[in-house]
């Protein structure tokens, strides 16, 4: 039982850093993980409970203090060998056999549950990390996106104008599209506050003001193409989640409750030993006749048990323990169930995420790309008016701006899919 909480013992001494960590081959976003992992006011503060909580178990392995007793007559008790005047007495309390071995188990187990929900704070600050700088760089993928648009309505601008100016065309035409530039403007101006929100964001989570500057960013390479299997990834649930340990231990530790419990009712034992200082006979008689060991100080040696004769209590304590114990069984079967049926989602999301994305880049953005330039086409030669080019246009940006989001959202269903399992996917 001892053997789950023990592991901990060797991470004391630096805060670890998370499986998730090592996230995809993205430098800037690996070194804001780490950062945020050794940075972040909950992560630190979680760490510390942790290591506090190790300092119970020598606590608990400890006997209790021994009791120092010094006790001064007030009216001497005479005896046959004369006054007894003070008296000086140590006891020392033993528990019963193995309690303070299951004291100690019992805080280990609590630090070792308290280390798995370290970890998962390590691995959900991880996942939200990975979530805002994906976020980030849709937001800049956006912003490039709505910028080449620009371009592109600046072209039609021109091309407005010189059809206005041949007579070919109408001021209306011209008007529109600086209308749509506006809009496009506005987008753009969106997109930048949202820009600053999200730097705000992963400036807190790496435990910054959240005005500072400094967070990096890069486009997002290719989504990986992975095999899922849904009993494979299952599996790497119940080896990694650090939920589903903490179930163990707590699991384990209501069993050790139990084992306590049942030892309260056999008795502790108090050993002792005293000094007791007599004086010499001082009366007439001792005086004249002073007898054997006049005056000879007293040693004592004594043994006690306490009486456990009130075994409703007991029996109140076993029974606490047992349902304690049927509780948390039922909780550990809960979050397995939980922790399946996340691993199920998250897969299924992220493989209609890999299907979306495939269509629309393998067939409806180009698709409508070409679209615009047959609409470009007719407009130049007057077969089509300035709305057909402007709503090809609109179209085309609608589609690559999804394109961007989709891509963006199968990286976040990635970093879900492995906090669901708990680590990082092969």
């Amino acid at each position: 039982m001892i053997s789950r909480a023990t592991i901990t013992l060797a991470a004391v001494l630096a805060l670890p850093a998370s499986a998730l960590a090592a996230g995809p081959d993205i430098p800037q976003l690996e070194e804001l993980i780490v950062e945020a992992q050794q940075a972040h006011p909950a992560l630190q503060e979680a760490w510390s409970r942790y290591r506090a909580a190790l300092q119970r178990a020598p606590q608990a392995a400890s006997l209790p203090d021994p009791m120092l007793t010094f006790t001064q007559a007030i009216r001497s008790v005479e005896t046959r060998v004369g006054p007894q005047r003070n008296l000086l007495s140590v006891t020392q309390r033993f528990p019963w056999f193995g309690k303070l071995d299951l004291a100690a188990q019992g805080a280990l187990l609590d630090a070792e549950s308290m280390y798995q929900s370290f970890r998962a704070l390590q691995l959900k600050i991880a996942a939200d990390v990975k979530d805002a700088y994906y976020e980030l760089a849709y937001v800049d993928r956006a912003l490039e996106v709505n910028r080449q648009e620009q371009a592109v309505l600046d072209h039609f601008e021109r091309l407005a104008q010189s059809r206005y100016s041949a007579g070919q065309g109408l001021q209306s035409s011209v008007i529109k599209v600086q209308a749509e530039l506006a809009r496009l403007d506005n987008r753009v101006l969106l997109l930048e506050q949202q820009r600053g929100v999200l730097i705000a964001r992963l400036n807190n989570l790496r435990g910054r003001p959240g005005e500072s500057a400094g967070v990096p960013s890069a486009p997002l390479p290719e989504p990986p193409t992975l095999d899922l299997d849904l009993e494979a990834l299952s599996r790497l649930a119940e080896q990694h989640r650090p939920e589903l340990e903490a179930g163990l231990t707590h699991i384990d530790r209501g069993q050790q409750r139990i084992q306590l419990a049942r030892r309260d009712y056999w008795p502790d034992f108090t050993l002792g030993a005293g000094f007791v200082d007599v004086g010499d006979r001082e009366d007439p008689m001792g005086r004249l006749l002073p007898p054997p060991d006049n005056g000879k100080n007293v040693f004592t040696v004594s043994v006690g048990i306490n009486l456990p004769i009130w075994r409703n209590r007991y029996d109140a304590a076993v029974l606490e323990a047992t349902e304690s114990l049927l509780a948390a069984r039922q909780n550990y079967r809960r979050m397995h169930n939980d922790i399946q049926l996340a691993v199920r989602e998250e897969m299924v999301r992220l493989q209609t995420l890999t299907e979306q994305r495939r269509l629309f880049r393998e067939v409806l953005v180009p698709q409508n790309e070409e679209a615009l330039r047959s609409s470009e086409a007719a407009y130049r030669s007057g077969q089509a008016g300035v709305l057909d080019l402007l709503d090809s246009e609109r179209t085309l940006l609608e589609l690559r701006l999804m394109q961007a989001r989709l891509d963006t959202d199968q990286w976040k269903a990635l970093a879900r899919l492995e906090l669901a399992v708990g680590t990082p996917l092969p």
